[in-house]
Protein backbone atom coordinates (compact mmCIF):
# COMPACT_ATOMS: atom_id res chain seq x y z
CA UNK A 1 0.00 0.00 0.00
CA UNK A 2 3.00 2.26 0.82
CA UNK A 3 4.64 2.01 -2.80
CA UNK A 4 1.02 2.28 -4.27
CA UNK A 5 0.57 5.42 -2.39
CA UNK A 6 3.73 6.82 -3.39
CA UNK A 7 3.15 6.14 -7.22
CA UNK A 8 0.02 7.43 -6.94
CA UNK A 9 1.11 10.57 -5.56
CA UNK A 10 3.89 11.21 -7.90
CA UNK A 11 1.70 10.25 -11.17
CA UNK A 12 -0.83 12.75 -9.92
CA UNK A 13 1.91 15.78 -9.68
CA UNK A 14 3.52 14.81 -13.58
CA UNK A 15 -0.48 15.30 -14.38
CA UNK A 16 -1.14 18.57 -12.59
CA UNK A 17 2.00 19.81 -14.02
CA UNK A 18 0.80 19.50 -17.07
CA UNK A 19 -2.74 20.84 -16.36
CA UNK A 20 -5.13 17.60 -16.26
CA UNK A 21 -6.42 16.88 -12.45
CA UNK A 22 -6.94 13.18 -13.51
CA UNK A 23 -5.40 11.05 -10.39
CA UNK A 24 -3.58 7.69 -11.56
CA UNK A 25 -5.36 5.39 -12.37
CA UNK A 26 -5.88 1.84 -10.37
CA UNK A 27 -5.81 -1.47 -11.31
CA UNK A 28 -7.45 -3.09 -8.73
CA UNK A 29 -9.35 -6.40 -9.37
CA UNK A 30 -7.33 -6.33 -13.22
CA UNK A 31 -5.44 -8.51 -14.94
CA UNK A 32 -3.03 -7.38 -17.25
CA UNK A 33 -1.69 -9.51 -20.13
CA UNK A 34 1.83 -8.86 -21.17
CA UNK A 35 2.39 -10.47 -24.59
CA UNK A 36 6.00 -11.77 -25.49
CA UNK A 37 6.13 -12.77 -29.54
CA UNK A 38 8.58 -15.56 -28.51
CA UNK A 39 8.61 -19.33 -26.70
CA UNK A 40 8.81 -19.63 -23.73
CA UNK A 41 12.08 -21.02 -23.25
CA UNK A 42 14.48 -17.99 -24.42
CA UNK A 43 15.94 -14.52 -23.25
CA UNK A 44 12.73 -13.03 -24.04
CA UNK A 45 10.51 -14.69 -21.67
CA UNK A 46 13.24 -14.58 -18.80
CA UNK A 47 13.20 -10.93 -19.07
CA UNK A 48 8.97 -10.79 -19.14
CA UNK A 49 9.38 -12.96 -16.05
CA UNK A 50 11.60 -10.77 -14.17
CA UNK A 51 9.42 -7.90 -14.50
CA UNK A 52 6.02 -9.15 -14.72
CA UNK A 53 5.86 -9.85 -10.64
CA UNK A 54 7.44 -6.25 -10.00
CA UNK A 55 5.44 -4.43 -12.21
CA UNK A 56 2.13 -6.12 -10.43
CA UNK A 57 3.59 -5.10 -7.32
CA UNK A 58 4.44 -1.53 -8.16
CA UNK A 59 1.21 -0.73 -10.13
CA UNK A 60 -1.39 0.98 -8.20
CA UNK A 61 -4.38 -1.45 -7.60
CA UNK A 62 -1.44 -4.89 -7.48
CA UNK A 63 -3.29 -6.06 -10.72
CA UNK A 64 -2.22 -9.70 -11.89
CA UNK A 65 -0.21 -10.03 -14.49
CA UNK A 66 -0.05 -12.71 -16.86
CA UNK A 67 2.68 -13.17 -19.70
CA UNK A 68 1.60 -14.36 -22.69
CA UNK A 69 3.42 -16.43 -25.67
CA UNK A 70 2.95 -15.53 -29.56
CA UNK A 71 5.80 -16.89 -31.13
CA UNK A 72 5.75 -17.14 -34.96
CA UNK A 73 7.64 -15.86 -37.97
CA UNK A 74 10.65 -14.36 -35.94
CA UNK A 75 8.38 -12.48 -33.77
CA UNK A 76 6.52 -10.82 -36.59
CA UNK A 77 3.37 -12.38 -35.92
CA UNK A 78 2.64 -11.35 -32.19
CA UNK A 79 3.98 -8.03 -33.48
CA UNK A 80 1.43 -7.84 -35.72
CA UNK A 81 -1.23 -9.43 -33.61
CA UNK A 82 -0.27 -6.36 -31.11
CA UNK A 83 -1.00 -3.66 -33.81
CA UNK A 84 -4.08 -4.51 -34.24
CA UNK A 85 -4.62 -4.28 -30.04
CA UNK A 86 -3.92 -0.38 -30.95
CA UNK A 87 -7.60 0.81 -29.60
CA UNK A 88 -6.86 -1.35 -26.22
CA UNK A 89 -6.25 1.92 -24.32
CA UNK A 90 -6.73 0.80 -20.71
CA UNK A 91 -3.28 -0.35 -20.04
CA UNK A 92 -4.61 -3.71 -19.54
CA UNK A 93 -2.36 -5.14 -22.62
CA UNK A 94 1.36 -4.56 -23.34
CA UNK A 95 3.74 -5.73 -25.34
CA UNK A 96 7.08 -7.30 -24.89
CA UNK A 97 9.56 -6.80 -28.34
CA UNK A 98 13.31 -7.60 -29.09
CA UNK A 99 15.69 -6.92 -31.69
CA UNK A 100 14.17 -9.61 -33.56
CA UNK A 101 11.40 -7.57 -33.84
CA UNK A 102 12.94 -4.68 -34.79
CA UNK A 103 15.25 -5.83 -37.42
CA UNK A 104 12.71 -7.05 -39.92
CA UNK A 105 10.91 -3.39 -39.64
CA UNK A 106 14.28 -1.63 -40.41
CA UNK A 107 14.91 -4.02 -43.33
CA UNK A 108 11.31 -3.72 -44.82
CA UNK A 109 10.17 -6.94 -44.56
CA UNK A 110 6.78 -7.91 -46.29
CA UNK A 111 5.63 -9.37 -43.18
CA UNK A 112 5.63 -6.43 -40.98
CA UNK A 113 2.19 -4.47 -40.34
CA UNK A 114 3.22 -3.01 -37.39
CA UNK A 115 4.58 0.53 -37.11
CA UNK A 116 6.79 1.40 -34.19
CA UNK A 117 6.27 5.24 -34.22
CA UNK A 118 2.62 3.93 -32.83
CA UNK A 119 3.38 1.99 -29.87
CA UNK A 120 4.42 3.68 -26.80
CA UNK A 121 7.20 2.91 -25.01
CA UNK A 122 7.72 2.74 -21.78
CA UNK A 123 10.72 0.19 -20.69
CA UNK A 124 13.68 0.04 -22.66
CA UNK A 125 16.50 -2.84 -21.75
CA UNK A 126 20.08 -3.37 -23.17
CA UNK A 127 21.18 -6.17 -23.02
CA UNK A 128 24.06 -8.30 -24.35
CA UNK A 129 24.83 -11.79 -25.76
CA UNK A 130 27.85 -14.34 -25.61
CA UNK A 131 28.50 -16.79 -28.58
CA UNK A 132 29.66 -20.24 -26.96
CA UNK A 133 31.13 -23.34 -28.73
CA UNK A 134 31.24 -27.06 -27.38
CA UNK A 135 34.65 -28.10 -25.20
CA UNK A 136 36.65 -29.56 -28.24
CA UNK A 137 36.02 -26.45 -30.59
CA UNK A 138 36.57 -24.44 -27.40
CA UNK A 139 39.82 -25.30 -26.84
CA UNK A 140 41.37 -24.14 -29.98
CA UNK A 141 39.99 -20.45 -29.18
CA UNK A 142 43.13 -18.28 -28.46
CA UNK A 143 41.82 -15.00 -28.77
CA UNK A 144 41.29 -15.37 -32.54
CA UNK A 145 39.07 -16.94 -35.02
CA UNK A 146 42.10 -17.76 -37.17
CA UNK A 147 42.49 -22.05 -36.17
CA UNK A 148 38.60 -22.37 -36.32
CA UNK A 149 37.99 -21.31 -40.19
CA UNK A 150 38.12 -24.57 -41.29
CA UNK A 151 35.37 -26.25 -38.95
CA UNK A 152 31.57 -26.94 -40.36
CA UNK A 153 29.33 -25.21 -38.14
CA UNK A 154 25.57 -25.51 -37.85
CA UNK A 155 23.28 -22.85 -35.91
CA UNK A 156 19.91 -23.23 -35.06
CA UNK A 157 18.39 -19.81 -36.10
CA UNK A 158 15.21 -18.15 -36.02
CA UNK A 159 15.89 -16.59 -39.52
CA UNK A 160 18.48 -14.42 -41.02
CA UNK A 161 15.94 -10.72 -40.46
CA UNK A 162 15.91 -11.29 -37.29
CA UNK A 163 18.13 -10.88 -34.02
CA UNK A 164 20.55 -13.83 -35.25
CA UNK A 165 21.52 -11.25 -38.25
CA UNK A 166 24.26 -10.20 -35.95
CA UNK A 167 25.47 -13.34 -35.36
CA UNK A 168 25.17 -14.24 -38.77
CA UNK A 169 26.67 -11.37 -40.02
CA UNK A 170 29.74 -11.75 -37.36
CA UNK A 171 30.29 -15.25 -38.25
CA UNK A 172 30.96 -13.81 -41.71
CA UNK A 173 33.41 -10.81 -41.24
CA UNK A 174 35.24 -13.59 -38.65
CA UNK A 175 35.47 -16.00 -41.83
CA UNK A 176 33.42 -18.80 -40.26
CA UNK A 177 31.44 -21.43 -42.22
CA UNK A 178 28.41 -21.45 -40.67
CA UNK A 179 25.25 -23.16 -42.22
CA UNK A 180 21.82 -21.78 -40.26
CA UNK A 181 19.30 -24.68 -39.71
CA UNK A 182 16.85 -21.76 -40.01
CA UNK A 183 13.13 -22.37 -38.48
CA UNK A 184 13.37 -22.61 -34.93
CA UNK A 185 10.78 -20.57 -32.98
CA UNK A 186 13.66 -18.90 -30.40
CA UNK A 187 17.04 -18.43 -29.24
CA UNK A 188 15.56 -21.30 -26.17
CA UNK A 189 15.20 -23.86 -29.27
CA UNK A 190 18.37 -22.99 -30.59
CA UNK A 191 20.17 -23.99 -27.67
CA UNK A 192 18.61 -27.01 -26.89
CA UNK A 193 19.92 -27.68 -30.55
CA UNK A 194 23.40 -27.36 -28.82
CA UNK A 195 22.57 -29.03 -25.86
CA UNK A 196 21.60 -31.88 -28.25
CA UNK A 197 24.77 -31.81 -29.99
CA UNK A 198 22.82 -30.91 -33.43
CA UNK A 199 24.23 -27.67 -33.30
CA UNK A 200 27.73 -26.87 -32.50
CA UNK A 201 28.28 -22.61 -32.50
CA UNK A 202 25.27 -20.80 -30.76
CA UNK A 203 24.98 -17.66 -29.16
CA UNK A 204 22.59 -16.65 -26.40
CA UNK A 205 21.38 -13.18 -24.85
CA UNK A 206 22.67 -12.41 -20.97
CA UNK A 207 19.28 -13.40 -19.46
CA UNK A 208 19.28 -16.45 -20.91
CA UNK A 209 23.00 -17.23 -21.28
CA UNK A 210 23.11 -16.76 -17.02
CA UNK A 211 20.00 -19.35 -16.62
CA UNK A 212 20.80 -22.06 -18.80
CA UNK A 213 24.13 -21.51 -20.35
CA UNK A 214 26.39 -20.87 -17.27
CA UNK A 215 25.38 -24.63 -15.98
CA UNK A 216 26.36 -25.87 -19.37
CA UNK A 217 30.11 -24.17 -19.06
CA UNK A 218 30.02 -25.08 -15.67
CA UNK A 219 29.60 -28.61 -16.35
CA UNK A 220 32.37 -29.11 -19.31
CA UNK A 221 29.66 -28.92 -21.68
CA UNK A 222 30.41 -25.63 -23.48
CA UNK A 223 33.04 -23.05 -23.65
CA UNK A 224 32.25 -19.16 -23.96
CA UNK A 225 34.58 -17.31 -26.63
CA UNK A 226 33.35 -14.09 -26.41
CA UNK A 227 30.29 -11.21 -26.25
CA UNK A 228 28.95 -8.93 -28.05
CA UNK A 229 30.28 -5.99 -25.91
CA UNK A 230 28.59 -2.93 -24.94
CA UNK A 231 28.50 0.61 -25.47
CA UNK A 232 30.35 3.49 -23.16
CA UNK A 233 28.59 6.72 -22.87
CA UNK A 234 30.20 7.77 -26.32
CA UNK A 235 29.03 4.93 -28.49
CA UNK A 236 32.45 2.63 -28.45
CA UNK A 237 31.99 -0.71 -27.42
CA UNK A 238 33.21 -1.62 -25.10
CA UNK A 239 33.67 -5.13 -22.39
CA UNK A 240 30.38 -6.02 -21.60
CA UNK A 241 29.95 -5.05 -17.92
CA UNK A 242 28.04 -8.32 -17.19
CA UNK A 243 30.98 -10.89 -18.83
CA UNK A 244 34.25 -8.33 -18.38
CA UNK A 245 36.31 -11.16 -18.53
CA UNK A 246 35.48 -12.00 -22.19
CA UNK A 247 36.79 -10.44 -25.13
CA UNK A 248 33.83 -8.65 -27.42
CA UNK A 249 33.11 -9.63 -30.86
CA UNK A 250 35.23 -6.47 -32.23
CA UNK A 251 38.17 -7.39 -29.88
CA UNK A 252 38.29 -11.17 -31.82
CA UNK A 253 37.64 -9.19 -34.98
CA UNK A 254 40.61 -6.95 -34.80
CA UNK A 255 42.65 -10.15 -34.11
CA UNK A 256 41.15 -12.41 -36.85
CA UNK A 257 42.57 -12.26 -40.22
CA UNK A 258 40.58 -10.63 -42.80
CA UNK A 259 37.60 -9.30 -39.90
CA UNK A 260 38.18 -5.63 -40.31
CA UNK A 261 36.58 -3.05 -37.64
CA UNK A 262 35.90 -0.21 -40.38
CA UNK A 263 34.18 -0.16 -43.71
CA UNK A 264 30.91 -0.59 -44.84
CA UNK A 265 30.67 -4.03 -42.93
CA UNK A 266 31.71 -3.16 -39.74
CA UNK A 267 29.21 0.07 -40.17
CA UNK A 268 26.21 -2.34 -40.81
CA UNK A 269 26.83 -4.72 -38.40
CA UNK A 270 27.65 -1.88 -35.33
CA UNK A 271 23.64 -0.61 -36.65
CA UNK A 272 22.46 -3.94 -35.77
CA UNK A 273 24.35 -4.35 -32.62
CA UNK A 274 22.76 -1.00 -31.36
CA UNK A 275 19.10 -1.94 -32.44
CA UNK A 276 19.28 -5.71 -31.59
CA UNK A 277 21.64 -4.72 -28.07
CA UNK A 278 21.73 -1.49 -27.12
CA UNK A 279 18.08 -1.29 -26.75
CA UNK A 280 17.36 -4.70 -27.72
CA UNK A 281 13.87 -5.24 -25.20
CA UNK A 282 11.28 -2.63 -24.86
CA UNK A 283 7.87 -2.44 -23.31
CA UNK A 284 5.05 -0.97 -24.94
CA UNK A 285 1.36 0.65 -24.30
CA UNK A 286 -0.92 0.84 -27.80
CA UNK A 287 -1.44 3.91 -29.02
CA UNK A 288 -4.80 4.52 -27.61
CA UNK A 289 -3.22 4.63 -23.95
CA UNK A 290 -3.86 7.84 -22.26
CA UNK A 291 -1.43 9.82 -20.90
CA UNK A 292 -2.49 9.23 -17.38
CA UNK A 293 -1.95 5.43 -18.56
CA UNK A 294 1.41 5.78 -19.81
CA UNK A 295 2.23 7.84 -17.20
CA UNK A 296 0.92 5.64 -14.37
CA UNK A 297 2.92 2.57 -16.21
CA UNK A 298 6.14 4.86 -16.53
CA UNK A 299 6.69 5.65 -12.89
CA UNK A 300 5.72 1.91 -11.90
CA UNK A 301 8.83 1.38 -13.63
CA UNK A 302 10.51 3.95 -12.33
CA UNK A 303 10.00 3.27 -8.70
CA UNK A 304 11.36 -0.58 -9.67
CA UNK A 305 14.49 0.52 -11.51
CA UNK A 306 15.95 2.64 -8.66
CA UNK A 307 14.36 0.25 -5.81
CA UNK A 308 16.91 -0.50 -3.30
CA UNK A 309 18.52 -4.18 -4.54
CA UNK A 310 17.06 -3.74 -8.04
CA UNK A 311 20.52 -3.76 -9.64
CA UNK A 312 21.88 -6.83 -7.70
CA UNK A 313 18.42 -8.66 -8.58
CA UNK A 314 18.27 -7.62 -11.86
CA UNK A 315 22.37 -8.78 -12.57
CA UNK A 316 21.95 -12.10 -11.30
CA UNK A 317 18.74 -12.89 -14.09
CA UNK A 318 19.36 -9.94 -17.02
CA UNK A 319 23.02 -8.93 -16.35
CA UNK A 320 24.07 -5.22 -15.84
CA UNK A 321 22.92 -2.99 -18.12
CA UNK A 322 20.45 0.20 -18.16
CA UNK A 323 17.21 -0.12 -18.08
CA UNK A 324 15.47 3.33 -19.12
CA UNK A 325 12.01 4.61 -18.89
CA UNK A 326 10.44 7.77 -19.07
CA UNK A 327 11.58 10.22 -22.11
CA UNK A 328 15.00 8.01 -22.15
CA UNK A 329 12.60 5.05 -23.59
CA UNK A 330 11.58 6.75 -26.03
CA UNK A 331 14.85 8.41 -27.02
CA UNK A 332 16.53 4.88 -27.02
CA UNK A 333 13.34 3.14 -28.91
CA UNK A 334 13.26 5.97 -31.61
CA UNK A 335 17.28 5.15 -32.23
CA UNK A 336 16.92 1.79 -32.38
CA UNK A 337 14.53 1.65 -35.17
CA UNK A 338 15.98 4.16 -37.81
CA UNK A 339 19.21 3.06 -39.85
CA UNK A 340 21.09 4.74 -42.20
CA UNK A 341 20.01 3.78 -46.32
CA UNK A 342 23.60 2.64 -46.88
CA UNK A 343 23.81 -0.01 -43.75
CA UNK A 344 20.26 -1.11 -44.92
CA UNK A 345 21.66 -1.35 -48.25
CA UNK A 346 24.27 -3.22 -47.40
CA UNK A 347 22.81 -5.99 -45.39
CA UNK A 348 19.45 -6.31 -47.68
CA UNK A 349 22.43 -7.01 -50.80
CA UNK A 350 24.62 -9.89 -48.31
CA UNK A 351 21.10 -11.77 -47.34
CA UNK A 352 20.12 -11.85 -50.74
CA UNK A 353 23.65 -13.09 -51.74
CA UNK A 354 24.29 -15.54 -48.82
CA UNK A 355 20.69 -16.40 -48.34
CA UNK A 356 18.57 -15.57 -51.45
CA UNK A 357 16.70 -13.47 -49.26
CA UNK A 358 14.75 -10.53 -50.38
CA UNK A 359 12.71 -7.86 -49.21
CA UNK A 360 9.65 -8.63 -51.60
Amino acid sequence: MKRNSIITTVVAGMIAATGQTALAQSFDGKTIEYTIPFSESGGSAQWANFYAPRLSAALPGSPTMVVRYRPGAGSTEGANWFQGQQDQGDGLTIFGDSGSTKFPYLLGDPRVRYEYAEWQPVLASATGGVVYLPPDLGAKFDGDMDDLKEEFYLYGSQGATTLDLVPLLAFKMLGLQVDPVFGVKGRGDGRLMFERGEANIDYQTSSAYIANVLPLVESGQAVPIFSWGSLDDNGVIVRDPTFPDLPTFKEVCEATDGCETEGVAWDAYKAFFVAGFANQKTIFLPSSASAETVATYTDALRSIVTAEGFKDDAAEVLGVYPQMTGAAAVEATKQATSITPEAKQYVLDWLKADYDITME
